[in-house]
């Protein structure tokens, strides 16, 4: 694989396209020192990015929340994201929007930073191998847990809150797991590393944690509306880990991992059963459907 500092094209930076090895952030700039940097991961689909403003509206929320005042408005970012993946002739790919505080000051505060702007794009197919997409990826269960909610900005998608993502996965992928399920802070299930987690119950109803310290992802409440619209249940509810024994198929989702089947938890099994199938069928037509239409 390219290194992506290698590649080539145009970056959306501060306003202008700039040549992609040109696009340069400081090594004292604000936002690698202290994680003042926010983001947002889109999906390319035949050409057009979806849920596109609804992630732009995101972006501005973890921005607000962490006292960034993005230096373009949300028309602006959608025209610039859409110039990109135009220009960089993306079909089927992703999409980076960040934004992070420049290196005017050095120290905790930093009011007088500038506010920089990138979106960067590129072809990308599915996260995970496709073969574990049919046959389910396997999680540990993560030594890490999410924070409590009064102790993080945990509704945005702010670089830091990553931090203990990357040491789940990394020390899931030691163990011969794919991914890993995170724990909140009161020991009830949460997500994965960067999905949120749904099970199916012997009745074909859906259980899923409620996001009330880790991110309601789009993808999330877009399933969640498949499901409904299919008259499956739905229960948001509070999940603890010995109950993983009680359910009989799990998935994950997110604008990466899509809709994602889960083969086993740590020791419990699920099995990739056809309402899983059916979801995700539909979440594929789905994506792809403003672009026929």
């Amino acid at each position: 694989m390219i290194p992506y500092d290698k590649r080539s094209g145009k970056i959306w930076y501060n306003g202008e396209l700039v040549d992609w090895s040109d696009v340069k952030v400081h090594v004292l700039s604000h936002g690698l020192h202290y994680a003042s940097c926010v983001f947002e991961g889109e999906r390319v689909y035949d050409g057009s990015i979806f849920k596109l403003e609804e992630h732009t509206s995101r972006l501005f929320h973890s921005a607000k929340r962490m006292g960034f005042e993005i230096p373009y408005s949300e028309e602006e970012i959608n025209k610039a994201s859409n110039t990109i993946i135009s220009t960089q002739k993306v079909e089927n790919g992703y999409v980076r929007p960040v934004v992070w505080r420049g290196s005017e000051m050095m120290a905790i505060s930093a009011q007088q930073t500038k506010i920089h702007v990138a979106i960067a794009t590129w072809e990308w197919g599915s996260y995970f191998d496709p073969k574990l997409k049919v046959e389910g990826i396997k999680l540990n269960i993560s030594s890490w847990r999410r924070p409590a909610p009064n102790t993080i900005p945990w509704d945005t998608k702010a670089s830091g809150l990553y931090m203990i993502c990357t040491l789940s996965k990394h020390e899931a992928e030691k163990q011969g797991f794919t991914d890993s399920l995170m724990l909140d802070h009161e020991g009830n299930v949460a997500e994965a590393t960067g999905a949120n987690i749904f099970f199916k119950d012997k009745n074909e109803e859906l259980h899923t944690p409620i996001p009330d310290s880790f991110l309601d992802g789009i993808t999330r409440r877009t399933v969640i509306e498949i499901a409904k619209s299919k008259n499956i249940k739905v229960n948001e509810r509070k999940i603890k880990p010995e109950e993983l024994k009680n359910f009989v198929g799990c998935f994950l989702t997110g604008t990466a991992a899509e809709v994602t089947p889960v083969s086993c938890i740590a020791e419990n099994q699920f099995k990739v059963c056809q309402m899983i199938i059916d979801l995700n069928e539909s979440y594929q037509v789905l994506v792809k459907k403003k672009k026929a239409a």
